[in-house]
């Protein structure tokens, strides 16, 4: 159950998707006075080291925001964006330093803005704690060692009716995917104009296939506008090296399926998916897609 780490995985295309998407969700509900309560179900250890012993192991971040480090302008806005906030947790290039969900959330976060932030596993939830300890934020951010899916129906709706709620699990449980629909069908009964905000890896697999439509059935089932963004950079299939061995490709692909997206966010990603897939395309396989409904 403790198996995985996302310290491996920090700063690889999935996340160039999800914080992408991530901030131009942020930057448009922190527009609006109301107070905001922010959600991450899978906060992570909240802060990762590129040049650390994880990263170096997989070293996804190369092939994600390793490509992105010097790009020349002109660069797409949401992107751009995203650039200058993994700058900001950093004091020189190349970048050392890869700020998980929690800490992107915190950044946009005004003082009457909250942020619940859930981690179940051991290590990382100390981590996490030591990580939010440091920002001083009192108690601006929670950090809350329990499981997020059940963890969040307590706190829906928040006292502001205005919510954003990120949903990025492992998924090494193969539950994960039906409690995905299960957790933001309850959410929407709860709190029907939050918005929900999940990521999801694009794999060989029909549980992963059918999450999106799941979650497309049920904004339409509450008659809530929806968007699902996907990158796929590489493809699927095994193929073998010179000596006959099996290389398999590490993922391919990912998406975020967005319930109550801010109506600037389809237009914020038209031009960024393009521009991401020729940066970080490996092959002929790389490609977007980009859809909404209401």
């Amino acid at each position: 159950m403790f198996s995985y780490r996302h310290a491996f995985h920090a700063g690889n295309h999935a996340d160039v998707l999800k914080h992408t998407v991530l901030i131009a969700i942020l930057q448009h509900l922190t527009l609006k006075e109301t107070a905001l309560m922010a959600f991450d179900t899978h906060a992570g250890a909240g802060l990762y080291r590129l040049d650390g012993d994880y990263a170096q192991t997989s070293a996804e971040a190369a092939e994600g925001i390793g490509k992105l480090q010097d790009l020349k302008a002109p660069v797409p806005e949401a992107l751009q964006a995203y650039l200058d906030v993994i700058d900001s947790f950093n004091t020189q290039k190349p970048w050392k330093v890869y700020p998980g969900s929690p800490f992107i959330i915190q950044k946009f976060l005004r003082e009457r803005d909250k942020l619940k932030a859930y981690e179940i596993h051991p290590t990382d939830a100390k981590t996490l704690a030591a990580n939010i300890a440091q920002l001083e934020a009192g108690r601006q951010v929670a950090v809350l060692r329990e499981d997020g899916f059940d963890g969040v129906r307590k706190l829906l709706p928040p006292p502001s009716r205005r919510g954003l709620l990120l949903c990025d699990p492992s998924y090494e449980m193969k539950n994960d995917y039906a409690r995905i629909p299960a957790m933001v069908g309850d959410a929407l009964q709860r709190f029907a104009t939050g918005t929900y905000a999940v990521w999801y890896p694009i794999i060989p697999r029909p549980e992963a296939h059918d999450l999106p439509k799941r979650l497309k059935t049920l904004a339409q089932r509450a008659d809530r506008p929806w968007l699902h963004a996907t990158l796929t950079v590489k493809s699927s299939k095994i193929h073998q090296d010179e000596n006959g061995q099996d290389i398999r490709p590490g993922l391919p692909a990912s998406g975020m399926f967005v319930i109550n997206p801010p109506h600037t966010l389809k237009d914020a990603l038209k031009d960024t998916l393009p521009y991401l897939v020729k940066a970080l395309g490996q092959d002929s396989n790389a490609a977007h897609t980009l859809e909404s409904g209401s």
